[in-house]
């Protein structure tokens, strides 16, 4: 019978293929154009394709694609999937050859992109690899043009779902440490189990893996299922789907490889459409609305690398225009770390005058204030027309902005026939809708509610902190009265009409003071305790520099702050003071985004600069006291909206002014759709903590709290176990959002209680199921260290089922049943750890012991018949781990022996078998000592491995047989003497 996975799973995902055109190969089928099991690259099908898409090329130059592709000399796994990269969907591959003309060098075409069906594409499913670390079969593979671009890791549905990504991501790593080859053309890795399916690339984590929600340019209803899987399947991996893929919408970003999220590959393609399809420049733009954080300035890239390559745009000139020099830089550098070809930055009006009269080809940055115009005798600036070509096209970013009028005139004037494209953060203004008027209708939206389902961003929770000094619109009265109590209520009038404004209440010392009091205390033990970093946003620069100042003071060393803002020649002393050079300020910023642990400096205090465009993951709470409106506000609260690790769940703006009014006239502005989720009160989250705390304490009705070891005995089975993991992270997790609000305090001893019960749990059952404390945030993590400290409980490491106070610490235990849940779950940890040094042994005893537990559950045994049995199968382990051994031979020689037992039993003789093994470990052990870090020589292991070959099968044991022993051998080989 077939497992799950496979009929479940993998079945479908080849089906959907099938209809795709995709032909399907059985692995073993495919083994007939191998040149072995060792082969990456099916180099018959990839020769017939180069000859194909390349007439002119001669056999000899074909035969050298081939061999350059299959060896090449790389650094590491990193270098060399770049560079091949860089060969297939980039620069190519040249060849020396005359095509008519005398001796040139010639681009080898690898791939057809523009007709498609004229590239070969093959679904394949248990392939093997065979090296010198063994055999590996992942479950799916896509080959084009003979060159394994996409693998395929299929997991049960039946799996814990926190667990299916996670392991295939595991499965890759192990693959990639192995079979490192089989990476080198990896283009995407896709971990599905039908239900949930997402993709990365190498070397990414769980955490950086994306779904795939719209099969754009297909509907749901074309696919005919809403099933991820298949809606992945469809989006991504139709011929023409995945060939756009690989080629436009890959990027080497520093060192990490990006692939497209789906929002981004649909807004590429549905602005290329617009622009081809549409006859007047006028039509051809529009606005394309991806809320803060969710990959904007990278969709500008995919977008600006795709227009590059459209041949009715003949090779079109690119001009990305922003409104800040920081948001200028910023673009620039993620242009630059992306590989983009020659990007240039215009420095000056004369110098952007330059540069936009270079023509096709040419990738412009400037600042919308370079289209400044020079002034005619009445006062009127004008612009000159650079160009009236039609191939240019302008991506406007953060377009919502007013400041674009005058110069948005200007640039119009100087590219009257371009196509213009606003990029936006924030949705447009309900009422005027301003940004679709001047740049068309929309291209594509993503919003915020969709960005934080996806996970491409987090949610924001807004929390308002001291009432008793807030401004909250029309109260300002009321804090000039607190303020100024001291005058008579005549003298109060006078020095409010004189001398009053906002600025002045809001930088009052003893508001300040409390202010800057209240955000360390807050800082300290909400946020910089996870490790994270903060903003704060003060009303004018004289009052940043004054938060500085006391925050200074008041966190006494404990953490780095400093002040950002814009110098002006005619500061005073006291501003003047804290004047940095821009290269300070890049250096500033770069220290923020470190790791806490790396850098102290743990928060910038701001007025006006790094409240749009500015990125940075390890910012988790923006601590906001000025007033803030409309796009301002939307786009200073998401600088907390950034992913940074699994712990970061929510971002925090914590309000000291008051401005959940503005908030309010901010959204009335947008439509509600498009705003839907961009803030949550803390108290929002309280009925989640409440369902969440119920979920995880349902685990142990009946129960009271001091039957801790009936609470210990509930989590004995693997799958309650990660059930109630699931449940427990979330309760912590609510609960760390809330605390340390005092409204958290209901649920504070129960999650001391549960997490008491979770780390013994932990200490008696756990094999590595990730039941750890330390994925929780610090403050759940001190509520249980200190419960298990009042305990006399230590977090540590389960007690190892080798040592002599085994058996006394499961004594320990009053119930029976409980007991066995601790022998059982050891033997099988230990089983796990020491699986590869004889597996067929370790394999036996797990089976025995699943038998033993098999049969108490159908009564054959009682309790203390199982515990006895239990004990005896410790007994075994115990004795072969000291190296006792039954079958006379010595420790490091028997696992040889169980492997050609179980291979060979009842056909040839015990004798013979334990004289094969004997010969056999001692032509390894004879051969691999001598070198060292022979396991990382590779032509020593490929010599070694076929004289182990040769020796085999002159045992008289086929090439099959003979072939999965060396890979088992060698395995074991690299366990003994690695």
């Amino acid at each position: 019978m077939k497992p799950l996975e496979y009929t479940e799973v993998e079945l479908p995902f080849i089906e959907q293929l099938q209809a795709y055109g995709y032909t399907y190969i059985e692995g073993s089928k495919l083994d007939t154009e191998r040149k072995g099991r060792g082969s990456i690259i099916i180099e018959g099908r990839l020769a017939k394709v180069i000859k194909r898409l390349n007439e002119w090329i001669s056999d000899a130059n074909v035969e050298k694609v081939v061999k350059q592709l299959v060896a090449f000399h790389a650094e590491d796994l990193w270098d060399a999937n770049r560079t091949l990269y860089d060969w297939l969907f980039g620069q190519g591959i040249s060849v020396l050859q005359d095509v008519g003309a005398g001796k040139k060098n010639q681009t080898v075409r690898l791939f057809d992109f523009d007709h498609i069906d004229h590239n070969d594409f093959l679904v394949v499913n248990q392939i093997s690899y065979t090296n010198a670390n063994g055999t590996i079969r992942p479950d799916i593979v896509l080959y084009i043009n003979g060159l394994p671009l996409v693998l395929i890791e299929c997991k049960s549905p039946r799996l814990k779902w926190d667990q299916q990504l996670p392991e295939g991501v595991r499965q890759f790593d192990r693959y990639q440490e192995t079979h490192e080859k089989l990476f080198w053309y990896n283009q995407m890795l896709i971990v599905t189990s039908r239900d949930r399916a997402r993709v990365g690339t190498i070397f990414a984590r769980p955490q950086h893996y994306g779904l795939w929600k719209d099969p754009y340019p297909l509907t749901v209803e074309d696919v005919g299922s809403d099933r991820p899987q298949n809606i992945l399947v469809a989006g991504m991996l139709r011929k023409e789907a995945v060939m756009d893929l690989m080629r436009n919408f890959i990027v080497y970003d520093g060192k990490v490889k990006k692939l497209a999220r789906y929002q981004q590959y649909r807004a590429v393609n549905k602005a290329i459409e617009r622009i081809i399809q549409e006859d007047k420049p006028s039509r051809r733009g529009g606005v394309v609305w991806h809320t803060q954080g969710s990959g904007k300035s990278l969709t500008m890239v995919y977008l600006s690398m795709k227009l590059r390559r459209v041949d009715e745009l003949e090779n079109p000139m690119l001009v990305i225009v922003t409104d800040r020099q920081d948001l200028d830089d910023q673009i620039t550098k993620t242009f630059q770390q992306c590989g983009f070809p020659n990007p240039t930055q215009a420095t000056s009006v004369a110098d952007l005058k330059r540069q936009l009269g270079k023509g096709p080809g040419a990738t412009i940055m400037t600042l919308i204030q370079k289209f400044q115009g020079a002034e005619d005798e009445e006062g009127t600036q004008s612009f000159p027309v650079i160009s009236e070509a039609e191939n240019i096209i302008v991506m406007t970013d953060e377009s919502h902005r007013s400041q674009y009028k005058g110069l948005a005139m200007n640039m119009r004037k100087a590219l009257p026939n371009a196509t213009f494209i606003g990029f936006t953060g924030t949705p447009i203004d309900k009422k005027t809708r301003s940004t679709t008027g001047k740049f068309g209708s929309y291209i594509d939206k993503y919003t915020i509610e969709q960005a934080v389902e996806d996970g491409a961003t987090v949610q924001i929770f807004y929390e308002s902190r001291l009432p008793n000094v807030q401004v909250k619109g029309d109260s300002l009265d009321e804090i000039f009265n607190r303020v100024f109590f001291e005058y008579d209520e005549d003298t109060r009038e006078k020095i409010k009409q004189k001398y009053v404004n906002e600025e002045l209440i809001l930088t009052a010392p003893e508001r300040m003071q409390e202010i800057a009091l209240d955000i360390v205390r807050h800082f300290e033990t909400h946020i910089l305790v996870n490790g994270y970093k903060a903003q704060v946003v003060a009303v004018s620069r004289a009052a940043a520099v004054k938060y500085k100042k006391l925050i200074d003071q008041y966190a006494a060393g404990q953490f780095e702050t400093a002040v950002i803002f814009s110098a002006r020649h005619n500061d005073k002393k006291e501003l003047r003071e804290f004047h940095i050079t821009k290269e300070e300020e890049k250096i500033l910023i770069e220290r923020f985004k470190k790791p806490f642990s790396d850098d102290k400096l743990a928060m910038l205090i701001v007025c006006d600069k790094l409240l749009t465009g500015f990125d940075a993951p390890i910012e988790q709470v923006m601590y906001l006291d000025k007033p803030l409106r409309e796009h301002n506000l939307l786009q200073a609260i998401a600088r907390t909206n950034r992913r940074y690790d699994d712990n970061k769940t929510y971002g925090l703006i914590v309000d000291y002014f008051g401005v959940s009014r503005f908030l309010d006239q901010a959204l009335e502005i947008f439509s509600s759709n498009d705003v839907k989720g961009a803030l949550h009160s803390i108290d929002e989250e309280l009925p989640r903590l409440e369902q969440r705390h119920r979920s995880a304490m349902r685990f142990f009705d009946g129960l009271k709290k001091d039957q801790v070891e009936e609470c210990i005995l509930r989590l004995a089975d693997e799958d309650v176990r990660a059930d109630f993991e699931i449940a427990f992270k979330r309760f912590a997790e609510s609960m760390d959002r809330v605390m340390p609000s005092p409204k958290a305090e209901p649920f504070v001893a129960d999650l001391k209680h549960l997490g008491m019960i979770r780390q013994r749990a932990k200490s008696q059952f756990s094999i590595d199921d990730g039941m750890d404390i330390s994925e929780c945030g610090e403050k759940v993590r001190h509520l249980i260290y200190t419960r298990l400290q009042s305990e006399g409980i230590e977090v540590r490491e389960p007690v190892s089922i080798l040592y002599g106070s085994f058996k006394e610490e499961v004594e320990k235990n009053v119930m029976p049943e409980t007991k066995a849940a601790q022998i059982e779950h050891a033997i099988k940890r230990e089983i796990s750890v020491r699986m590869e040094e004889d597996e067929v042994f370790y394999t036996t005893l797990k089976e025995k012991v699943e038998d033993l537990l098999s049969r108490f559950k159908d009564r054959q045994m009682d309790i203390y018949e199982l515990l006895d049995k239990l004990y005896s199968a410790r007994e075994e382990l115990v004795t072969k781990v000291e190296g006792q051994t039954q079958t006379g031979l010595k420790p490091e020689e028997e696992p040889y022996f169980n492997k050609l037992l179980e291979m060979f039993e009842g056909q040839r003789e015990i004798d013979v078998l334990k004289e094969m093994a004997v010969e056999i470990h001692h032509f390894i052990e004879e051969h691999v000592t001598p070198i060292p870090d022979w396991k990382h020589k590779n032509d020593f292991k490929r010599k070694l491995n076929a004289d182990l070959k040769v020796r085999l099968l002159k045992k008289k044991m086929s090439l099959g047989d003979a072939s999965m022993l060396v890979g088992y051998f060698m395995a074991l080989a690299e366990v003994q003497y690695g």
